[in-house]
């Protein structure tokens, strides 16, 4: 990867700094593609990238796991720390919320990725092995709805024919079963699998309970699968994380969401919404959206590096959140993480 930072900074002069600044684009553009694209593998390769960083004295391993979503965010926190602490090696791997909440509560572990909270029965299983957990608000981010970009039919669905379209036992099974005026095709579904917080997300608030969902559903544990059977299919629709949406535009469309029982917006916003920055951050994108989380053990806080990583993964989240796609958390919300934080430390220094 070279002798420099990834972030660059441009050399001066207007030609110059033309050049900096699209290499740094370019950079930005490629490094977000391939945090979005190694799929259930970690980060760990692009340590041997990182060795000419900084070496800040810190040393020793970080391992990550959980949510497939928040994998970018948190792959991308990784590499600018490693970059900062070059002994440290943190890789960073996505078996889905629920797989990952089982390694936490056996140790195996350091920190989770999740994209919902943690259960009770996963809390039980940490406290059954004596795991004590920090819950930490780190992004926004939104659930998208996913369509064949030559689907010119379908531009938006309420909650309830949502619900209808995916509950179990569902009996809608071509668009035409929707309206009328649309094709009589039949629909190809695609979404995250029962491992997944996504899942378990989407199904809670558009079917009413979690894991209620029609069997004839191809589940995945990785996003990047939906955009590819989401491409080949024009009578497709899938759900996942938007940030794979705005990495993909030429092989997919969005289908907005119009929530017919949500509260009134006001007139700055249409019926039918579409997962955006704007919508996200200002709640308007219901109930798609959703804060995304890391848990952090309690007693790795006792480790220097490790508590250092998670104090630069709060100062950095609201930038790398955009860079990779994420809506950053309010500044009120990060400093009410950081609290959190520094109080658990004082348990453990």
């Amino acid at each position: 990867m070279g002798n420099e930072p990834i972030t660059g900074n441009s050399d001066g002069g207007s030609r110059s700094q033309s050049r900096s600044q699209t290499r740094s684009e370019s950079l930005s553009t490629t490094r977000r593609r391939v945090l979005l694209g190694v799929s259930g593998s970690t980060l760990a390769g692009l340590a041997g990238c990182l060795t000419r960083g900084e070496d800040s004295g810190l040393e020793g391993e970080i391992r990550i796991d959980g949510s497939n979503t928040l994998r970018p965010n948190s792959a991308l926190v990784a590499e600018k720390f490693m970059w900062e602490n070059n002994q440290v090696q943190a890789s960073v791997s996505a078996s889905g919320t629920g797989a990952g909440f089982q390694q936490f509560a056996r140790r195996e572990i350091s920190l989770q990725n999740a994209s919902r909270p943690i259960t009770d029965e996963e809390a039980e299983h940490c406290r059954e092995n004596g795991v004590e957990w920090l819950e930490l608000e780190v992004v926004l981010d939104g659930i998208a709805l996913l369509k064949h970009p030559d689907n010119t039919w379908c531009e938006c669905l309420t909650v309830e024919e949502l619900g209808d379209l995916w509950e179990r036992g569902s009996e809608i099974d071509t668009w035409s079963d929707l309206d009328d005026d649309w094709p009589d095709e039949d629909i190809s579904f695609y979404g995250r699998d029962s491992a997944s917080g996504t899942f378990d997300y989407f199904t809670e608030h558009i079917t009413g309970a979690v894991g209620n969902i029609r069997n004839d559903y191809s589940g995945t544990p990785d996003t990047n699968n939906i955009i590819r059977g989401v491409r080949g299919n024009q009578n497709t629709i899938g759900f996942g994380g938007v940030g794979y949406y705005y990495e993909n535009e030429e092989d997919a469309d969005l289908i907005g969401v119009n929530n017919e029982d949500g509260e009134d917006l006001g007139d700055e916003w249409d019926d039918c919404i579409v997962p955006t920055q704007e919508s996200i951050e200002a709640e308007a994108y219901q109930p798609l959206s959703r804060p995304m989380y890391i848990y952090v053990r309690r007693d790795e806080l006792a480790r220097p590096e490790y508590r250092e990583f998670v104090r630069f993964y709060l100062e950095n989240t609201q930038e790398t959140a955009r860079e990779v796609k994420f809506y950053a958390i309010p500044d009120e919300t990060i400093a009410e993480q950081r609290e959190k934080l520094e109080g658990a430390i004082e348990d453990y220094t």
